[in-house]
C-alpha cells in the first residue's frame, strides 16, 4: 500500500501543475499553436493601432506562459502584410503617455486612519471613473525576425493552412479550419509565425518581442475572430493613433469596451515612426473575454461623434486642516467655545432676574 501511495502521489501532483497552466490556443488577434503536447497561454496582449486611412499598422506584443519551445501563430490579415520587428520602447513611451492624473481632494470628518481613531495619519484613494508543403498555399514571403519565423500566406481552403502547418511541425487545433473560412470567402491572407526561442533549451515565456504588421486597409480593423477557440480567458488592450477618438464598433462578445485614455498627442521615438511624426489622436481600450466562444467577430473601430478627451483621475483623500490643525478639531472647539460662552451668558441674565 505504501509503494502504490508513494507512485501515485507524483502523479497527482504532475496533474495538478498541468491544471495550473491551461492551454490557450488562440490570443486576440490570432491562433497560438503550441507543439506537441506543450502547453502555451497568453497572459496578456497588447497592441498599437495605427491608421491613417489608407494603411494600418499594428505592432503587437504577448506576455505568455507555459513550457512550449515552440509555437506557431497565424493572424489573417484583409491585404497583401509587410512584417518586421517592433520597438518595445514605444509600449513604455505609451504607459506613460496614457498615465492617470492624480489629484488630491479634501475631507472634513477624519476617516479611519485619521486622529483620532488612529494615531498614524494616512490616506485615502479612490478612482473616478484599457516555403509551402501544399500547392494550394501561395509563400508571398518568409524572414527570419528574432524569435520569429515569419511567413506570409495565402490560401484558397481553410484545409491548406493545416497542410502547410503540419509540414512544418505543427498541428491545428480542432476547429480552426472552420474559423478560418470567413476569411478565405473574403479572399484576405494571412500571417504564419514559428515562435522558436534563439537560446536552446530556453522557453516561450515572459514578454515576447513585439511584431509589426502593416497592410492597406479603408477601415480600422483588428482580427478576432479565431480567439473565440481560446480554452481561457483572454484580455486585450488596444492603443489606437488616428485623426480622431476611435472606438469599437460592437463588443463582439466580450465585456464592454472600456477607454482608459483620449487625447491628442505628440510622439516621440517609436511611434513618432509609427505616426510619420505628425501628432495623432489617441484612444486606448481595455477589454476582457471572459468567454472567448462567444467572440463573434473582428474588431472594427470607427471614429466617435466627438473627439471628447479623458483621463483616468486617481484622487488621494487629505484632511482638510487650517494652520496644520485639523479643520473638523477647530471647528468642534469653535462650536463648544459658543456653547459656554452661551451658556454662561444666559446663567448672567438669570442671576441679573433673581436679583431684581
Amino acid at each position: 500500500m505504501k509503494r502504490r501511495i508513494a507512485a501515485l502521489l507524483p502523479a497527482l501532483l504532475a496533474t495538478q501543475l498541468g491544471s495550473l497552466i491551461s492551454p490557450a490556443y488562440a490570443c486576440g488577434c490570432g491562433a497560438m499553436i503550441p507543439e506537441g503536447y506543450a502547453r502555451i497561454g497568453v497572459e496578456r496582449e497588447t497592441s498599437v493601432v495605427r491608421f491613417d486611412g489608407r494603411t494600418e499598422q499594428i505592432v503587437m506584443r504577448f506576455v505568455v506562459r507555459g513550457d512550449a519551445p515552440r509555437a506557431a501563430w497565424i493572424m489573417p490579415v484583409p491585404g497583401r502584410a509587410t512584417v518586421e520587428l517592433g520597438d518595445p520602447e514605444m509600449f513604455r513611451q505609451l504607459t506613460w503617455l496614457t498615465r492617470p492624473e492624480y489629484r488630491t481632494r479634501g475631507y472634513f470628518w477624519p476617516r479611519d486612519r485619521d486622529w483620532p481613531f488612529s494615531t498614524t495619519q494616512g490616506d485615502s484613494v479612490g478612482a473616478a471613473l484599457p516555403g509551402a508543403a501544399d500547392s494550394a498555399v501561395g509563400v508571398v514571403g518568409r524572414e527570419q525576425l528574432g524569435d520569429f519565423d515569419v511567413a506570409r500566406l495565402t490560401a484558397t481552403d481553410p484545409s491548406a493552412l493545416r497542410t502547410w502547418l503540419e509540414t512544418n511541425g505543427f498541428k491545428l487545433p480542432d476547429g480552426l479550419s472552420a474559423e478560418l473560412k470567413p476569411y478565405v470567402d473574403q479572399k484576405w491572407e494571412y500571417v504564419a509565425v514559428r515562435l522558436a526561442p534563439r537560446e536552446p533549451g530556453k522557453t516561450l515565456k515572459g514578454a515576447l518581442d513585439p511584431l509589426k504588421i502593416r497592410f492597406d486597409s479603408d477601415r480600422v480593423v483588428y482580427p478576432m475572430r479565431l480567439s473565440r477557440l481560446a480554452k481561457t480567458p483572454q484580455s486585450l488592450g488596444l492603443y489606437v493613433l488616428a485623426d480622431h477618438r476611435m472606438e469599437p464598433a460592437s463588443p463582439i462578445g466580450g465585456a464592454k469596451p472600456k477607454v482608459t485614455f483620449a487625447g491628442e498627442v505628440t510622439p516621440e521615438g517609436g511611434l513618432a515612426a509609427l505616426t510619420g511624426g505628425k501628432p495623432a489622436f489617441l484612444t486606448a481600450i481595455d477589454q476582457e473575454f471572459p468567454e472567448p466562444a462567444r467572440i463573434d467577430g473582428d474588431h472594427e473601430l470607427r471614429a466617435t461623434a466627438a473627439d471628447t478627451p479623458y483621463r483616468k483621475v486617481i484622487y488621494h483623500g487629505e484632511l482638510l486642516t487650517v494652520g496644520g490643525i485639523s479643520a473638523w478639531l477647530l471647528t468642534v472647539a469653535a462650536v463648544l467655545v459658543a456653547l459656554v460662552a452661551a451658556l454662561f451668558t444666559l446663567r448672567r441674565r438669570r442671576s441679573r432676574t433673581g436679583s431684581a
